[in-house]
């Protein structure tokens, strides 16, 4: 059995496998903060594919902490019963419950968490939500201190209340306890400023007043052990402190990196495509050797290769996913039968459009954030199904159908991924750095997929030359993309082939706003009036993604998936 599917514990947790869902704010709950039916649905989704360990997303232990909008709550009585209903659909499904105690300290405003902001020291500091402000927080005092650490402990009776199985103090990414562990950030000089031991002091005595106040409960704790900017926690002080909070009496650590003020990006913490794979492995790796208590990994690991070997090798007990179980909440299941998973790009789509003030949401899975809507599915069934074009949309919806339904796609290329391969040549994909590997390795699985589930891939295949090719079918399925004016496509394809997008120049006209509206939107036509013709009477015609109406990858693929599993 893969390593990765055998149980271990977290204190007295016992967890069914090694793989974590670390928290991220969904905004799938009420503008209160109470739990929804859109809440439960998103992690269920997860549970279902196997998730040894869900970590619901981040939660103030005081209303003043509150970082975002429609956050999850929990630092009053009444949000129990919500939180009893969601931890006890996790059990039904299999899957042990976390929840992050988090608290925003002052990275967050007035206009968010209804309260004047605290933090170790009054600096200022930018605040993203829907919109940038710069905010200076009040200083806390001793009292506020001990107030807020009587806080935390409160929360936690909460989650144990509400039946969670551990709590994860959250310690990293400029949150009010690395705000405590920063220079930068913390200009007391008091016993809570100045050197490593007072910086740490705040976070190891919440650790140790939750620890007391819930026994029963695993408690970990999450900790960015370097936070990547001049005047934050460096990796030797990080270490330290992941040591004496193993000491302090956490049952894990959760070992982090990066901080909102990392250079040369606040992206750091989240690592973009353009980072390595298993980014801070290594510094799991070295904690691990100084501690006897587990450690969980985690940062661009979802490879499921990467991820067997950080755990076999001993560098690390458990591994948490966060954007690749948005990505695909299978993961786990799919590891379990040997199957191709549905790769994450690593270009956080899902964090930025979140913090713009949608709700979560995926470039590759078009049913993240969308859980409740495609709760009750209505595939094709018994159909011979035909799909015109290898791009991502074609490829989504011939994976989302092939299991109950012969399917069989048509390419004029020599091979899958359509314009899509480009885009790794282009200097931006979202708002990252792209990186060509990333979206050939997300092709190459996602064709693997559809031939597990015995797609018929015909390449070198110009069907509008050879209608005949589509008479045995029940329905065509139009996925062939959109075409630029004047054959300013193939043009624009040759260029980024030739490496012109990273020309210092060129780079910075096709990062520009404006520029890349009229590249994806503006000057871009649907195809599908080219191809839809080609069905003949009684036939199904479906039109998806660009072929249907112009726009970025994330839109074409949530075509896909409304009209594999909708009918839309």
């Amino acid at each position: 059995m893969n390593i990765l599917l055998t149980p271990a514990r977290i204190g007295p947790a016992e967890i069914p496998n090694r793989i974590v869902m670390p928290p991220m704010t969904t905004r799938g709950s009420d503008e209160e903060g109470n739990v929804t039916d859109q809440t439960v649905a998103y992690y269920m989704a997860r549970v279902r594919g196997g998730v040894g360990l869900i970590t619901v997303e981040m939660a103030s232990p005081e209303k003043g902490g509150r970082h975002r909008r429609r956050e999850l709550g929990i630092y009053h009585d009444g949000f129990i019963p919500g939180l009893t209903r969601l931890v006890g659909e996790i059990h039904r499904g299999g899957s042990k419950a976390s929840i992050q105690l988090g608290h925003g300290g002052g990275h967050t405003r007035v206009d968010i968490c209804g309260e004047q902001p605290v933090a170790p020291s009054a600096i200022p500091h930018p605040v993203y939500e829907t919109t940038l402000e710069t905010i200076v927080p009040e200083a806390m005092t001793r009292e506020r201190i001990a107030l807020t650490t009587a806080n935390y402990a409160a929360a936690a009776r909460r989650a144990a209340q509400a039946g969670f199985d551990c709590v994860e103090i959250h310690a990293a990414h400029g949150y009010l306890i690395s705000q405590f562990h920063a220079p930068f950030e913390n200009r007391r000089t008091d016993e809570y400023g100045g050197s490593l031991e007072n910086r740490a002091r705040f976070g190891l005595d919440v650790l140790r007043a939750v620890k007391a106040a819930v026994p029963s409960l695993g408690v970990i704790y999450r900790l960015s052990v370097d936070d990547f900017f001049d005047g934050g926690l460096t990796y030797g002080e990080g270490r330290v402190i992941a040591i004496w909070a193993a000491a302090a009496g956490a049952d894990a650590l959760h070992v982090t990196a990066g901080h909102y003020r990392s250079k040369p990006t606040a992206h750091r913490m989240i690592p973009p495509m353009t980072e390595p794979d298993a980014t801070f492995l290594d510094f799991a790796a070295d904690v691990k050797k100084a501690v006897k208590v587990p450690v969980i990994a985690v940062g661009r690991l979802g490879d499921p290769a990467t991820a067997t070997a950080a755990v076999a090798s001993g560098k690390a007990d458990f591994i948490a996913l966060g954007r690749t179980l948005v990505a695909d909440p299978q993961w786990v299941e799919k590891l379990r039968r040997e199957e191709p998973i549905r790769r994450c790009l690593a270009c956080n789509t899902c964090v930025d459009g979140m913090r713009s003030g949608a709700g979560i949401s995926c470039v590759v899975n078009g049913a993240a954030g969308r859980e409740s809507m495609f709760a009750h599915p209505s595939p094709p069934l018994g159909e011979r199904i035909a799909v015109i074009g290898a791009g991502p949309a074609g490829l989504t919806y011939a994976s989302l159908v092939a299991d109950d339904n012969a399917v069989t796609v048509f390419d004029k290329a020599p091979r899958a991924g359509g314009a899509f391969r480009h885009a790794g040549l282009a200097p931006m994909f979202q708002e990252v750095g792209a990186n060509p590997a990333s979206f050939e390795r997300y092709v190459r699985d996602m064709v693997a997929a559809c031939e597990k589930k015995r797609v018929a891939f015909r390449f070198g295949i110009d069907i509008a030359h050879d209608r005949g090719l589509l008479a045995p079918f029940h329905r065509v399925v139009v996925a062939t993309g959109a075409d630029y004016p004047l054959g300013l496509g193939p043009l624009a394809m040759s260029l980024l082939e030739s490496g012109a997008g990273r020309w210092p120049l060129v780079s910075r006209l096709m990062t520009s706003p404006k520029v890349r509206d009229w590249f994806y939107y503006r000057a871009r036509k649907a195809s599908a009036p080219k191809f839809a013709w080609l069905a003949k009477p009684g036939q199904i015609v479906t039109v998806i993604g660009d072929a249907k109406k112009p726009g970025k990858s994330k839109e074409a693929i949530a075509s896909a998936f409304e009209a594999a599993l909708l009918g839309k």
